[in-house]
């Protein structure tokens, strides 16, 4: 086998939580080429990741609006297949990578109709992949990725990993942000659902009984007002200006701690071994593995992996003093 491809379109949490096989896969076959298909405003977390050969994008988002758009995807998805890959892995398992993957070839790996969250899917696969959908994620991206090739990838190799992502010096100047006498902190206080965010307030009692230097991230309008408000009381809340997600890499690789919802950036800090506290509501925390430098709290909600409850907002439950106190911890403060 000369040649895969791997369909990951989205998130940026999911995309991590497979990109940590990437490693593994290319310790055993060093001289396989792997391309990466994935949605075009996702694509610079794979960027500069040695064991990806080739970023391949798509806007499939575009196209839900724009019909004519269909024929430009499925055009570029043509062209990508003529690299005549040995074997397609659709790691997404949803009826749109599975299409993707079959336009890419015949030979396509991805879970079977009882692991997956939509059956329908696995009809496209010739290899098809058992691991309980509600299994640990980063566990069933590496069965999915690695199975298919003839081999596993054990807890104990994922727990050693190295870190993977990796980025090219910023245009802006992180060092301005960092200071060299607190350690530094970032907020993540954004996510896809508002039942995901931890409340504001919150992390203004936080920052204040920390002390330290606590920089807010954001990705959207309502989110900067947010982490503008939070500054407002707390003089020990910085909010930084929009980072493209090359500088956020770069930014999370210097840090001495992340501290935020379940979404992509705080998934980020997995990714590069730094040390990270998640806080979950109404999404499992089998979304992440636990080390000793990256926890998770989590809310007395019970949830199903396969119906998550957007309207369960018990992440309020978690406490100031549960976050502050296992800070603590892991920064020996």
């Amino acid at each position: 086998m000369k040649k895969i491809a791997i369909v990951k379109l989205s998130a940026l949490g999911d995309i991590v939580h497979a990109m940590v096989a990437l490693q593994f896969i290319k310790a055993r076959f060093p001289k396989l080429q792997i391309d990466w298909i994935v949605e075009e405003r996702f694509a610079e977390v794979l960027r500069n990741n040695p064991d990806v050969a080739n970023v391949l994008t798509v806007n499939l988002k575009a196209a839900k609006t724009n019909k004519r758009a269909i024929f430009q995807e499925h055009k570029s998805l043509k062209t990508y297949a003529k690299q005549d890959y040995d074997l397609i892995i659709d790691a997404q398992g949803l009826l749109k990578s599975a299409v993707v993957a079959r336009l890419l070839g015949k030979n396509i790996a991805g879970f079977d109709s009882l692991s997956i969250r939509e059956p329908i899917a696995s009809y496209l696969y010739s290899h098809k992949i058992a691991c309980a959908y509600d299994e640990n994620t980063i566990d069933r991206n590496a069965a999915v990725l690695a199975q298919p090739l003839g081999f596993s990838i054990s807890r104990e190799e994922i727990l050693a990993k190295q870190p993977f992502l990796f980025f090219s010096p910023p245009t802006i100047d992180l060092n301005a942000f960092l200071r060299r006498d607190l350690k530094n902190i970032v907020f993540v206080i954004g996510s896809t659902w508002a039942s995901r965010n931890y409340p504001a307030a919150k992390f203004v009692e936080v920052a204040n009984a920390l002390q330290q230097n606590c920089l807010v991230i954001w990705g959207n309008e309502s989110e900067r007002l947010t982490a503008e408000n939070m500054a407002t009381q707390s003089s020990f809340i910085h909010v930084l200006p929009a980072l493209d997600l090359n500088a956020l890499k770069a930014l999370l690789s210097q840090v001495d701690l992340v501290i935020g919802n379940d979404t992509g950036p705080t998934h980020f800090a997995w990714g590069l071994n730094t040390p990270s506290i998640t806080l979950f509501g109404c999404t499992p925390v089998s979304r992440v593995y636990q080390t000793n430098i990256n926890k998770v709290l989590k809310s007395s909600s019970v949830v199903n992996p396969r119906k998550l409850n957007k309207l369960d907002d018990s992440i309020k439950q978690i406490k100031p003093e549960q976050i502050i106190q296992l800070t603590s911890t892991l920064l020996h403060l």
